[in-house]
Formats: structure tokens, C-alpha cells, sequence
């Protein structure tokens, strides 16, 4: 764990957004960078676009792969330590696959062996490139891969879970072999730890790769079960952090919290900064969490067609580089270099069958009794049903305590703040 939570962002070009990769301008990229580091964040997390990337199988362009390399090294002039992203995949609701997968072409992203190969011929391209840059903090596989792999995705890439957790392997030992001893991982969005068929699970997100991460949305039913200001809405991101423990064979292992953001209109631009004090706030509070990485560093250019209308306000800073009160908000966070958080010692029972994810959801007992704790005072984390007698793993996670959703009972708040 280091010394001091890591604070970053997901940076999202000012100019062409991530288009941007096809008129590659570092003067721009540059500028975009002297925003990010002038809150005094630590690291960015940037996404190349697979298709412009790899447009065919046997084809990954060179030029592309130096643009990334170049903009690495522009981070490390201005302190920016840089965790890519390869296969994208989904961003800001467009789907970016090549067309060597699609259509005519169609094969399964998860199990074509052909397919599987070219994935990781490209991940290692990726790792290797940047292997020497000392600011590089490794590899993430994807952004949110898992919307590919059932519903609600329109056209998904079905797979099972014993096939999904061979994929993850291959593709990290791929990482792995380009850029040896980095930090390489895999993310995927809240359906891992909420959705019964998802065939991504919580025990391949809190045991394969370097750390866990975490992606906190909150409009995922949960602001509007409970409003903008409530203990689940504004505890939802420690929820995602805490609950993730429970899967996790290390007692110590490392949590990211990779993706979280202040959604409009659910959470209302002039609440956006308390939303954001709130959330840090509460993430900060939980033991072995390795970082922080706002969604997102700019606002998408409202010259730019065909984006879901959150999409548009959700930068810290905004398509001219003018910071927000958000961006204040992380500032001060990050100024403050927090240290680890103490230990949680109050455990809520969670299920290991992965089959009742649901029960952990926006709505489920388990969501709910969580709440409920945190609104009495308490600081809960979670552990499955299967190691709530465990000794040995209770003590070396600081629990103390072991609860049963049941055993919560409703507060006055009804888990809401007053």
C-alpha cells in the first residue's frame, strides 16, 4: 500500500475527445495536462480506441501506439503518472470494437481463439512500449468489458464464467509479458457485484489482476431510490469499495476506486461539489484503498453530437479547461495526502453464491442493511456467508463483530440522512 491515497483522474481529451487519437495534437494534449496537474492530482488513466488502434487482426499501427507513448511522456513532464486502458471498447455509451469482430466478421470477444489472440497481441504491444516510462503504472484490460459479455447489452458476447476467468488469465499474463511487474488489472462496472447472470464475478474482480477496482455510478437505481444527499447515494462508492473485500483471498489487498462521478441531473450541477466532498470523504474512510480516479478530467464539447446529456457536464474542469467547484473539491482532497484508513471491524454477512448478486443491489436485504449501519454510526464492511466463521480471516481483516442482514434492524432514518 502506498504511504498516501493516490488521487487521478480519467482523462478526456478537451479537443475531439477520444476521437482525438485520429488527429493526434500533443500541443492540446499538453494543455489538458497542465489543467489536470494544476490540482495537484498524481496520475491519469487514458484510453486508446481499439479500432484506430488495431483496425485489422494482424495490423496494430505504429503511429498510434508512439501517440500514446508521447502523450505518457508528457504526463511524466508535468508529474502524471499514467495507467492505460486497451481494449475500448464501451466509453460514454458508444461501443468502439474493430470491425474484424462485427458484423460479417462476427466472433466472440471472449472465446474466438483468433480474437483472443489478437486481443493479446495488442495488450502486450501496449505494455511493452510503455515498459521503460517510469510513470507508468500498468495496464487496465478494458473499460467495463462485462457490458460486452450479457444484458442489457443489445448484441452481447455470451460466455461463462469459467470461460470469462481464461480470458482474464491469458489477457493479463499478456500485460504481464510486455511490461513485466506493473500493475495490470482488469475493471469492470457495477453488474459484477450486482447482477445474478453477469459472468464477470466478484471473486475473478477481488482476486485476478494487481488490485481490485471499483466503478461507483449512482445512477444505477440508487439516487433515485434514495435522492441526491442520502446515506446510500453519498456512501455508495465505500459500499462498492467495502463489499468488494468480501471476495477477496488477500485481507490486505488493494482496492481502487478507478471510476466514480457526479451525474446530472440526479445529482444537480450547483450539488455536485458537495456530492463529490461527500463521496471522497467516505471512500477515504475505508482501510487498504490504493487511490481515487475521477470521472472525468473535461467535459465532452458540446460541439460533438449523439452523447447522453450527462456525459456533456461530468469533466472536473470544463471543454476551455476552467476548473469547477468539483475539481476545488479534489484539490483539497489530494492536498491533504490522507493515509490509510482504520480498520472496519463490524462485518455484514454477503453471499458467496454468485447467483445472489441481486440480493446485494440497489434494493437488495444486503444493500439495504448496509445502509442501515451506516446511517446508526457504524463503519461496516462485508464478509461472504461462507467465511463469517472463519477466525483466522476475521482476525486478520480487524472484524470483530459478524451480522446478518436479518439481524439490522430499519432505523428512523430509513437510511437516509437528516
Amino acid at each position: 500500500m502506498p504511504a498516501a491515497v493516490r488521487f487521478g483522474v480519467n482523462y478526456t481529451p478537451s479537443v475531439g475527445w477520444f476521437h482525438h487519437w485520429l488527429d493526434f495534437d500533443l500541443d492540446a494534449v499538453r494543455a489538458d495536462l497542465d489543467s489536470i496537474a494544476a490540482l495537484g492530482l498524481d496520475h491519469v488513466r487514458v484510453f486508446p480506441l481499439w479500432p484506430y488502434f488495431q483496425p485489422n487482426r494482424a495490423l496494430i499501427r505504429e503511429r498510434a501506439v508512439a501517440d500514446l507513448v508521447r502523450l505518457a511522456d508528457a504526463a511524466a513532464e508535468r508529474g502524471l503518472d499514467v495507467n492505460v486502458d486497451g481494449l475500448q471498447g464501451h466509453l460514454s455509451s458508444f461501443d468502439f470494437l474493430p470491425a474484424w469482430t462485427r458484423t460479417w466478421h462476427r466472433r466472440n470477444l471472449f472465446t474466438d481463439p483468433d480474437v483472443l489472440d489478437g486481443q493479446a497481441a495488442y495488450l502486450r504491444t501496449l505494455a511493452a512500449a510503455l515498459a521503460d516510462r517510469p510513470n507508468f503504472i500498468g495496464m487496465t484490460l478494458g473499460n467495463e468489458v462485462n457490458q460486452f459479455a450479457a444484458g442489457p447489452h443489445p448484441d452481447p458476447d455470451r460466455a461463462t464464467g469459467a470461460q470469462i476467468d481464461a480470458w482474464l488469465e491469458r489477457m493479463l499474463a499478456a500485460c504481464e509479458e510486455g511490461a513485466p511487474g506493473r500493475l495490470h488489472l482488469h475493471a469492470e462496472y457495477d453488474a459484477t457485484w450486482y447482477q445474478d447472470d453477469q459472468p464477470f464475478t466478484p471473486a475473478q474482480a477481488a482476486r485476478r489482476g494487481a488490485v481490485t477496482a471499483v466503478h461507483s455510478w449512482v445512477f444505477n437505481g440508487t439516487a433515485q431510490r434514495h435522492g441526491r444527499s442520502s446515506v446510500p447515494t453519498e456512501h455508495h462508492a465505500a459500499y462498492l469499495v467495502e463489499l468488494s473485500k468480501a471476495w477477496a483471498d488477500d485481507p490486505r489487498r488493494p482496492v481502487w476506486l478507478q471510476e466514480v462521478g457526479a451525474p446530472a441531473p440526479l445529482i444537480p450541477p450547483e450539488h455536485a461539489a458537495a456530492f463529490t466532498e461527500a463521496t471522497v470523504a467516505h471512500a477515504l474512510d475505508c482501510p487498504d484503498l490504493w487511490g481515487i480516479t475521477w470521472w472525468c478530467s473535461h467535459d465532452v464539447s458540446r460541439q460533438l453530437a449523439d452523447f447522453p446529456e450527462l456525459e456533456y457536464g461530468l469533466g472536473l474542469l470544463t471543454s476551455e479547461r476552467v476548473p469547477k467547484d468539483t475539481a476545488r473539491v479534489l484539490a483539497d482532497a489530494a492536498a491533504g495526502k490522507p493515509g490509510p484508513a482504520a480498520a472496519r471491524t463490524t462485518a455484514l454477512v454477503v453471499p458467496a453464491d454468485p447467483f445472489a448478486r441481486s440480493r446485494c443491489a440497489p434494493g437488495g436485504p444486503v444493500f439495504d442493511a448496509y445502509f442501515r449501519l451506516v446511517a446508526d454510526g457504524v463503519r461496516p464492511t462485508t464478509v461472504l456467508d461462507t467465511r463469517a466463521h472463519d477466525q483466522d480471516h476475521l482476525a486478520a481483516r480487524g472484524i470483530t463483530e459478524v451480522v446478518t442482514p436479518d439481524q439490522v434492524l430499519p432505523t428512523p432514518q430509513g437510511g437516509t440522512r437528516s
